[in-house]
């Protein structure tokens, strides 16, 4: 799992890259049909509850960068 502490350091592309990525695996657990991610994925090692919290992280991120 990357650290996702500070997400003012990723850019734009980045941040809605991993937006999407945890979307789609919030969409995989709620059709019980989440596989293991291999190591090398952004979202490895996130449990449900952890995409939870960091989209709705992102999501702030997002909406306070859209603003200006």
């Amino acid at each position: 799992m990357k650290d996702y502490k500070d997400l003012s350091t990723l850019n734009d592309k980045k941040l809605r890259t991993l937006r999407n990525n945890l979307n789609n695996r919030l969409q995989a657990y709620s059709n019980n049909s989440a596989k293991s991610l291999p190591p090398s994925h952004m979202l490895h090692g996130l449990e449900e509850a952890e995409c939870k919290s960091l989209l709705s992280r992102v999501a702030e991120e997002l909406k306070t960068r859209t603003k200006f």
